[in-house]
């Protein structure tokens, strides 16, 4: 069995959730910045759920409202995600159509699925292994970099066009509500702390070694 590592939590030490010094933790407040210093962060899967169903309850109005309206030569039309992604696949451009559908639709639900998981996990609702919660953490950190490749193809999209002299295209309601479930992704998985899984997979192995083996006769 492998012998159990000795924790920072274990010798009473804090690291500071801003500078990331480690300090005993009964000191109060961080030596080098002055913030307050906590075992863990306070409250972590309380407010990472609850970032997650505002990031819910936007992600609908996101994928149903405009996010962008085109004006050329007087007709006014307006465009879903998945009204655009629809219209770049009709014309071709298959590349745009695809970080379109990728970026928009598939990363912040499976984002919000992989927090959500992790957070059941931190609770001891599911009890995966150590090698399965680093990975899922893992991965849940790398899509948060690429969560707003799509607004960025927008932006570009949008002052292109702007530069034409018939054509004029401008965001719509649905960019605004699709940069509102980005950030609040984003915070959601700051607010998150992953030293509470390893917490979870401590208090198992704890359990499993006061367990009573069987008498075998």
């Amino acid at each position: 069995m492998t012998p159990r590592l000795p924790r920072a939590i274990d010798q009473g030490l804090a690291s500071c959730h801003v500078c990331g010094k480690v300090t005993p933790v009964n000191r109060g407040r961080c030596p080098r910045c002055g913030e307050s210093l906590h075992l863990r962060k306070p409250l972590s899967v309380q407010r990472t759920v609850a970032l997650l169903l505002a990031a819910l309850a936007l992600y609908l109005p996101a994928n149903m409202l405009p996010v962008m309206t085109i004006s050329e030569l007087g007709d006014v039309m307006a465009s879903t995600i998945l009204e655009g992604m629809v219209e770049f696949w009709h014309r071709e451009a298959y590349p745009i159509a695809i970080v379109i559908f990728v970026a928009s639709i598939m990363i912040p639900i499976v984002k919000i699925v992989a927090l959500v998981w992790l957070c059941a996990a931190a609770t001891g609702k599911v009890h995966p292994s150590p090698r399965v919660l680093g990975r899922i953490y893992w991965f849940t950190e790398l899509l948060g970099r690429w969560s707003m490749v799509d607004i960025f193809v927008v932006s570009i999209l949008v002052a292109l066009v702007q530069f034409g002299a018939y054509m004029t295209v401008t965001p719509g309601p649905g960019a605004l509500a699709f940069a509102g479930v980005v950030v609040l992704t984003m915070f959601a998985a700051m607010s998150f702390d992953p030293r509470l899984l390893w917490d979870r997979l401590e208090i198992l192995n704890a359990s499993e070694t006061l367990q009573p083996t069987p008498n075998r006769e």
